[in-house]
């Protein structure tokens, strides 16, 4: 078996697992888990923690495989690491369930943006075609997360991580996708989806 299929082979038995396991996921038993969840990523998963992504509203699939991923230490954070290493794959999917229960709010402070980075902004995303993994108006949707509501900081930080190859990344689709991207864009594409609005 060829070093390619055999990693090509595990991530589609782990997508199978993953899958079951949000399936039978307990949306309650996930909101008394994500208790523990609410100091940086908010009540509900709305987070207002300034570099901290809200799980509000995130696709169950993409929640899942990121706490995987820190379990793995595929993705490392010195909060999230230790917290995902007590995590059952039971827990991991009640907690995916419950916040993609929850309705994604408007981020406070949200950038407001001029004419021209708005229209850069649209442009960069039809371009690069972001909303055909991440859904329309940019909501998540299967394992890609919904990035409108997201805080600047880390939307910045994600980006310039998959362009430089320093942030985790599942399937290698994001560290490919960066890669046209300059970093005038990265930043007219971030104050873009920033100042957008949950729908």
């Amino acid at each position: 078996m060829s070093a390619y299929v055999l990693p090509l082979a595990l991530i589609v038995l782990a997508v199978l697992a993953t899958s079951a396991a949000v399936r039978g996921a307990d949306v309650e038993a996930g909101r008394h888990k994500a208790e523990a969840c609410t100091e940086c990523h908010g009540v509900d998963g709305n987070a207002t923690r300034p570099g901290t992504p809200s799980l509000a509203g995130h696709p169950p699939y993409y929640t899942h495989w990121q706490l995987v991923m820190y379990q793995n230490l595929k993705r490392r954070d010195a909060e999230m690491t230790p917290m995902a290493a007590r995590l059952s794959d039971e827990d991991m999917a009640d907690l995916a369930a419950y916040f993609a229960a929850q309705v994604s709010h408007p981020r406070p402070g949200r950038p407001t943006i001029d004419g021209a980075t708005r229209e850069a902004g649209e442009r960069l995303t039809a371009m690069h075609h972001c909303t055909s993994c991440h859904g329309p108006g940019l909501m998540g949707q299967q394992a890609a997360p919904r990035l409108v509501g997201q805080d600047q900081q880390y939307l910045l930080k994600r980006l310039r991580g998959y362009k430089t190859q320093t942030t985790s990344d599942l399937e290698g689709l994001m560290t490919s996708a960066a890669q046209a991207l300059s970093n005038e864009d990265i930043d007219r594409l971030v104050q873009y989806i920033a100042s957008l609005a949950p729908e």
